[in-house]
């Protein structure tokens, strides 16, 4: 009975399996975990905590002796975990725990800040520094020697390389045609001299079969020719219409008339009218001009003329001694004056007016000659002084 019953708990005890998930996770394993549910890098870590990516990195691997002073690894861990949520105390411990870190105290020399040797820190549990990985999440690899060339720019670079070779050639050989040195033909051959007699007038004799002089050219003949002006080549300019415009259509043509003999004409006008026989020429009757208009200014006012159809003939402000003419129209024009008592009319060279009191206005006045006539008495020189002084103006310019 004892034998089945130790038989029997012994089997009870290894059918006791376990889960899929009864496994135990490391600190590293959870605290990532975390982070890579929060969607942060170990470098937005860095940024919102203040604390290098490498420390972080560090905690998740439990590897101490990443940290140059081993006195803020507790405040380092308890940060990050509560950070990503977790219970500062529990991940400390468990820190300690799995990289057998002990917080020391006091001035023991665990407590200073001796920054372990390269070897030591190589040594980290992984085989390998983070720092010198080239996989390393958080660490940016280096760009290759053509990484930041677009295959697509190659094309353009090779156009503009062309463009510029091309324009580069065009500018070389232009400057090769402006330095090349072009001898154009002259009308004399050169002849050599061999022998020059200044006694001889400048003759020069060469002997041979094919014996000629040559005059020596003076100075100045040779000044001369050398900058004479060359004749130029005017070109002579032919209307394109001439012969056209040369045709008299008086002369010929269907529109030609036979040549008119002027004297003849005169000779048959003075016939008809009698001036061949001495007699009085016929008399032209002609009318007298009507008398005109004048308007007057003796102080400054303002004025209007306006015709019968509404037309605005003038308008404006007279001042002392300006004067406006009225032209003759079938019908009579009128008149409007601000101030009445500043103008006048001038007709047949008798002034009359004014048109009415002073500060008055006056409208549709006809102005012609047997209306303003019969509506208006002739002006009173001495009752108006600034009259009196514009027609004396008007007399001495006239004498003058």
């Amino acid at each position: 009975m004892i034998g089945k019953g130790f038989r029997r708990n012994q089997a009870v005890e290894e059918a006791q399996a376990k889960g899929f998930d009864d496994f135990e996770l490391r600190l590293g394993d959870l605290m990532r975990g975390e982070r890579a549910t929060m969607g942060k890098s170990l470098l937005d870590v860095q940024r919102e905590l203040k604390i290098k990516a490498a420390y972080i990195a560090a905690i998740e691997n439990a590897d101490p002796t990443a940290f140059d002073t081993p006195g803020f690894i507790a405040g380092y861990v308890r940060s990050y975990a509560r950070y990503l949520g977790m219970d500062p105390d529990d991940a400390f411990g468990k820190f300690c725990m799995e990289s057998g870190f002990a917080t020391a105290h006091g001035m023991s020399a665990a407590a200073s800040s001796v920054k372990p040797s390269r070897e030591e820190r190589l040594d980290n549990g992984l085989g390998k520094d983070i720092f010198t990985a080239s996989a390393t999440p958080f660490v940016p690899g280096r760009e290759a020697l053509l990484s930041g060339v677009e295959p697509r720019a190659l094309g353009s670079i090779a156009v503009l390389i062309a463009l510029i070779s091309g324009l580069g050639y065009g500018g070389w050989m232009v400057l090769q045609q402006v330095q090349q040195v072009q001898v154009a033909p002259v009308e004399q051959s050169p002849t050599v001299v061999s022998q020059i007699d200044p006694l001889a007038g400048g003759a020069v004799t060469a002997d041979g079969p094919g014996t000629a002089v040559v005059a020596a050219a003076t100075p100045a003949d040779s000044l001369d020719r050398l900058y004479r002006p060359q004749a130029l080549a005017v070109p002579v300019m032919v209307p394109r219409d001439g012969p056209i415009a040369a045709i008299d259509p008086a002369a010929t043509g269907t529109l030609s008339s036979p040549p008119v003999d002027q004297g003849a004409v005169n000779a048959a006008l003075a016939d008809a009218l009698g001036a061949s026989s001495g007699d009085t020429p016929a008399v032209q009757v002609t009318e007298p001009a009507a008398p005109g208009v004048q308007l007057i200014a003796v102080r400054p006012a303002w004025v209007r003329v306006k015709a019968a159809d509404g037309t605005v003939l003038y308008e404006g402000i007279m001042n002392a001694g300006d004067s406006y003419d009225v032209p003759p129209t079938q019908d009579p024009a009128t008149l409007r004056v601000g101030d009445s008592g500043s103008v006048y009319f001038d007709i047949n060279g008798k002034h009359y007016g004014p048109v009415g009191a002073r500060g008055m206005v006056t409208s549709n006045v006809a102005l012609t000659p047997d209306a303003l006539t019969q509506r208006f008495a002739v002006a009173d020189i001495s009752r108006d002084s600034d009259l009196a002084k514009v027609v004396a103006v008007a007399e001495a310019q006239t004498g003058q």
